[in-house]
């Protein structure tokens, strides 16, 4: 497997990704143009994964505001579910935000997720009970 920086060249194929990555919820803002804007906001910290043929085999999109990061489509291929590459991602993107100074990052799971639940469960991430999630078109 090898392991770098997501680009725009990989727009394409991480779309094809997330559109058939059960559990996962894509909207305009997951458009080749806005994916472009948030990869030059937060560049350098998005990982992506390609198995030994080229084929995509995971992403992790990943941003901070200075203070928190998050972390979005993180998403493993069917065939290279298992190899540990989710977890690789996930480690990749942590790191590159403590070089960033950030100490905490927040992610957020569609509620009927199962997989997606007892992936970051596994890792040990802690489920916040008692936070509301609002949100606005702007």
């Amino acid at each position: 497997m090898i392991y770098r920086d997501m680009l725009i060249e990989d727009y394409a194929a991480a779309y094809r990704l997330w559109a058939n990555t059960e559990g996962m919820g894509l909207s305009a803002a997951d458009s080749k143009e806005e994916i472009a804007r948030f990869l030059q906001r937060n560049s350098g910290l998005s990982q992506l994964c390609e198995a030994e043929d080229g084929k995509l085999a995971g992403t992790a999109l990943c941003s901070h505001d200075g203070r928190r990061g998050f972390l979005y489509h993180v998403a493993v291929s069917g065939s290279s579910r298992g190899q540990g590459v989710g977890r690789e991602l996930v480690k990749r993107c942590l790191d590159k935000l403590c070089e960033e100074g950030i100490a905490k990052c927040h992610l957020m799971v569609i509620g009927d997720n199962e997989l997606g639940r007892d992936f970051w469960t596994g890792l040990g991430w802690q489920f916040r009970d008692g936070i509301a999630l609002y949100s606005q078109d702007t």
